[in-house]
Order: C-alpha cells, then structure tokens, then sequence
C-alpha cells in the first residue's frame, strides 16, 4: 500500500533532487519548467539538482539563450529551455493572456503601440533592462509605472515577442524572441498536450491530472486529451480517491541526500496543488498563506520553514520547526546547509529555533 511519504520520497527522484543531473541545461529541459519568480533563490532551485552546484551554469545558460527565463504556463517567472519556449507559449497562452490584460485594462487603448516600441528599441539595442526600456518609452512621451511596464512585458513574452536576454551585471534584460529563438520548436495542439503531459508527469510524478491543470493553467479537460495521447508512456494507480500518473516503472528507493532546503516556490511544493500536502504526510504544517519564503524538507517531509539571509561573508538559515526535530534530522538541515553554502560560496549557519 502507498503512502503519501512514499509519494514525496518518489517525487525527489522524479525532481532531480535525489537523482542529480550534469547541468543547469538539463535540469531545466527535464523538469520542462522551473519557477523563477525570484531570480537569486531560484538559481538555488536548478543548482541543487545537479551533480555539482555552480552558480556560473545556469548563468551560462542564460548569457547565451540555451534556458530563458519568461513569463509561461502561469502569469509568473519560469526558466524554460529555447527549444520549449515557443510551443509552450502556444499551448498555455489562451488562458493566461486574458491575466495579463485584466491587470493592464487601464492602459488597454496603448498596449499595441506600447508593445511596437519597446519591440523596436530591442531591434536597434537588444539586452536592455527594465530600467532602459522605461527610458526608452519615456523619451518617446510615454510614462508608464513599474509595475505597468512589468505587466507589459510579461505580455509581450506570452505573445512570443520578447524574452530574457543576457543577463547584465548580474541584472534581468530583455531582448526579441526572434533573435534569441530564430528556429523554435513549433507543435500542432494535441501533439502538444501529449508532450507535456508525458512530460510533467515523468518530471514531477506520480501527481494528479488536477495537478498538472494547476501547473500550466490548463483545463482538466485538456489535460485528460494529452495523458489519453501519452498512452502507454504512463502509469498509474488510486491513492487517497484520486489517480495519479507516473512514468512506468516500480517507485525508487529511499532518497539522499535526506535534506534539502529549498524556496516555498521550489517545484516540489508549487509545483502542485490538488496533491501538494504528501510532503506532510503528519499534518503538521499550518495550511495558512506562507509566510516563509523557503522550506527545509528531511526524507521529503517539511519539518520546519527556513528563512535565508545572506552577509559578505556568510549566508544564515533561520529555521522555524513544525515539530521538535530528531538528531538526524538537524544532522540533515545542517548537511543540506553546508551544501548550499559551498554554491554561494560562503560560510553556513544554522539557526534553529525550539520546534
């Protein structure tokens, strides 16, 4: 009989985190999307599933435009690879655009000429940051607030028009998505739903159709099409009164490493919703709003929130327990510490409140 720990315990392997990769390249290609809202933990978020953490990967792979990070899927940040940009788009955009434009109704009558000038300052310069594009428009008589210009650009790269460039100083830029993407990878529809259906199951599995729904702000509906394409390329079984799908094959061993500490927005938690709760398989978690911005998981459960706050010369994790905590798995926290502070290149510190 499966429980929800042997679930989570699953999901690690299907997520990479007990099952490392080479590099940042395949971390993104595998799990299809990474969430990326924020840039400086979700870098943490593809580091930790490779086999050896370095911050210089994944920037790499942004500088040159093999992983772009874009609005996709849901009206949030997503690192993606090239070659799924563009059908992904395609296949998500009817249900996210309409998010886009509710939040821009009140510059609704300028978007398209707003959109033509921002297309034409990338052609002439590409890997401007927000900041340039903003004195861009300005210079051509319109003044738009940050967070309008946000929302604009986020449009436009559900649109296909613009997607991250090379990253400057450290900073986002935008550049045309023709010219970082001149060959994308088109599908026809079902082929489509077939692909990431295949594809998120087997990257985030075994989850719930309603989870995928959730991921990629499809229907339910949609989601059945492309599991029925997928067809014997997946598995499932009953748990808990739902089905949940996987690649075939009998669920792995035992995880290590035993702890990770990852952002709240990490795709082991956000990357469900009908599902999320088998990282708590006791109940122990408040179901409220997180409050935290990350999670430290032992053996695939979230015992305690963990607050990370980084200095020149050290970055401290500052742990809240949901329980009183084991010896090994304060052993765990600190080795999964110690892992993320050797990426940054600092000195780990642990902060442990009483649980």
């Amino acid at each position: 009989m499966i429980t929800d720990r042997d679930l989570a315990r699953w999901r690690l392997h299907s997520q990479l985190l007990a099952a490392p990769v080479a590099t940042a390249e395949d971390v993104v290609r595998t799990l299809t999307a990474v969430q990326a809202e924020n840039a400086a933990q979700s870098a943490w978020a593809v580091a930790t599933r490779t086999a050896s953490p370095d911050q210089a990967d994944l920037a790499g792979a942004l500088a040159d435009g093999r992983v772009l990070r874009i609005h996709v899927l849901r009206s949030t940040w997503h690192y993606v690879h090239a070659d799924d940009a563009l059908w992904l788009q395609e296949l998500t955009a009817p249900r996210v655009m309409p998010i886009f434009e509710q939040q821009l109704q009140p510059i609704a009558s300028r978007l398209e000429a707003l959109g033509a000038a921002i297309e034409e300052m990338l052609a002439e310069s590409p890997d401007r940051t927000r900041g340039d594009l903003a004195e861009g428009l300005a210079e051509r008589g319109e003044q738009l607030t940050g967070q309008q210009l946000m929302l604009l650009l986020g449009r436009l790269e559900v649109q296909s028009l613009v997607c991250s460039g090379a990253p400057r100083d450290g900073e986002h830029t935008y550049a045309r998505f023709t010219d970082r993407v001149p060959d994308p990878r088109r599908l026809e529809r079902d082929e489509a739903l077939a692909e990431l259906a295949l594809r998120y199951f087997t990257s985030h599995g075994p989850a719930t159709d309603r989870d995928l729904a959730y991921w990629a702000t499809l229907t339910v509906t949609d989601v059945r099409r492309g599991i029925a394409a997928a067809g014997d390329r997946l598995d499932s079984f009953e748990h808990d009164g739902r089905t949940f799908w996987h690649l075939p094959g009998e669920a792995p061993a035992s995880a290590a490493p035993a702890g990770h500490l990852l952002q709240v927005l990490d795709e082991m938690y956000r990357g469900y919703q009908d599902s999320r709760w088998v990282i708590d398989a006791d109940g122990v978690v408040p179901r409220a709003r997180e409050a935290a911005i990350g999670m430290a998981l032992v053996d695939a459960q979230l015992v305690a929130g963990m607050k990370r706050t980084v200095s020149a010369k050290a970055v401290t994790f500052a742990m809240h327990p949901h329980r009183t905590l084991s010896t090994r798995e304060v052993e765990a926290i600190q080795d999964a510490a110690a892992r993320y502070g050797d990426f940054l290149g600092l000195e780990a510190r642990v902060q442990l409140d009483a649980g």
